[in-house]
């Protein structure tokens, strides 16, 4: 082991070494600097990974030194054995390869490809994640065909991620991926690409923290997620100093009354859906109530409290569903009295209407419908054999 790792002994001396039945002696030789690079190329095939390990990590550290014209053969040599290890059937070899080259300006541009489309993660996601070498051309090839199922999530938390990759990301169906986007404070985000993501939003809590705690984030957005987000993270929203100021006092507003409404169980929860109620104005507490019954999933339970704050048979609010009418969902919260903020929530989970087919509201969480219409949308919803 001595003699194998002395850079003082002769290069006879090494290649016999490098056929020691001994692993550790092996591992010596592999490691020592005063190797030849073709002596490498032997121990690049040897029976033992252990010492494929040691040698990838050695011969890749090697590279950064190996510039110049004076080194070319070297380097050449050097390549040569990357080439072999980068093909190794024992993960652990190509592992040790990326956990070395990952981050290196140096590295040879087709061995970070080769370990970028590796099938297992070890290899190729510290390298999709790190890699300067990879560009947006290289990337938006592995969004389209990715490796495996991490590949999506790792280039999606690459620091200063370019505004096209960042949009093939969002129209992705990978919603861990999508959340480690937003999660991201680097990426460069589209705010048309931010606002499609909003829109998904409602089917999707775990997006809405990182959403409210991105950089930037246009007052579109904002008065979007205020809309279902829960009541803390619009207590964050009203804190961000990049709000609009108008946006702001009402998030402020907003949050002051839930804190102070009661809380005793809602009145909303107790009444007969099946039955006409007159309609009046629910109170937070009520409001909580129904929103939270959409977030769960609770169709039937959700479909209840709208009839009864709105003074309709329940049937109507089933209606409306079947329609997978978006006019008629918010029509129905316009005469329950509930702000239109608590219509995109309704319209995911009685209507299973997509973010794309939703209403949004206008401007300060304003009704997108005139009165009118939401009067006659009602009544339609109303009329005999309906």
């Amino acid at each position: 082991m001595r003699l194998g790792a002395s850079a003082f002994t002769s290069e006879e001396m090494l290649v016999a070494l490098a056929s020691d039945p001994a692993v550790t002696v092996r591992a010596a030789v592999a490691l020592n600097p005063a190797t030849p690079h073709d002596l490498a190329q032997t121990l690049a095939e040897d029976p033992d990974e252990r010492v494929r390990m040691v040698l990838a990590r050695k011969i890749a550290g090697d590279l950064p030194s190996l510039s110049g014209v004076e080194q070319e053969r070297v380097r050449e040599q050097a390549l040569a054995v990357l080439a072999i290890l980068v093909e190794d059937e024992a993960v652990r070899v190509r592992a040790a390869l990326t956990d070395v080259l990952k981050d290196m300006p140096e590295a040879p541009r087709e061995l970070i490809l080769r370990l970028a489309q590796d099938c297992a993660v070890p290899v190729s996601e510290p390298v999709l994640r790190l890699s300067p070498l990879l560009d947006s051309c290289d990337l938006l090839r592995l969004l389209a065909s990715p490796p495996h199922d991490a590949a999506t999530v790792a280039i999606a938390r690459r620091a200063e991620l370019p505004e096209e990759l960042s949009e093939a990301i969002a129209a992705t169906a990978d919603t861990e991926a999508v959340r480690a986007l937003l999660s991201n404070p680097t990426a460069q985000i589209r705010e048309s690409t931010l606002d499609a993501l909003v829109s998904r939003a409602i089917l999707h809590a775990e997006w809405h923290e990182p959403l409210v705690r991105r950089p930037r984030l246009p007052s579109k957005a904002a008065r979007a997620l205020c809309t279902f987000v829960a009541s803390h993270l619009i207590d964050l929203l009203a804190q961000r100093a990049d709000l609009d100021p108008q946006l702001a006092a009402d998030l402020r507003r907003r949050v002051s009354e839930q804190l102070a409404a009661p809380r005793a169980v809602s009145a909303v929860a107790t009444q007969t859906a099946c039955a006409p109620w007159p309609p009046g104005s629910p109170s937070l507490e009520d409001e909580a109530e129904v929103i939270a019954a959409a977030r769960r999933g609770d169709a039937r339970g959700a479909a209840y409290l709208l009839a009864v704050a709105a003074g309709v048979p329940i049937t109507l609010v089933e209606r409306a569903g079947t329609l997978r009418s978006a006019k008629s969902i918010v029509s129905l919260v316009w005469k329950a009295g509930f702000p239109m903020r608590v219509a995109g929530p309704l319209q995911a989970v009685l209507a299973q209407l997509s973010p794309a087919a939703m209403l949004l509201p206008g401007a300060d969480d304003q009704f997108p419908l005139s009165a009118e219409e939401m009067r006659w949308h009602c009544e339609f919803l109303a009329r005999p054999g309906r």
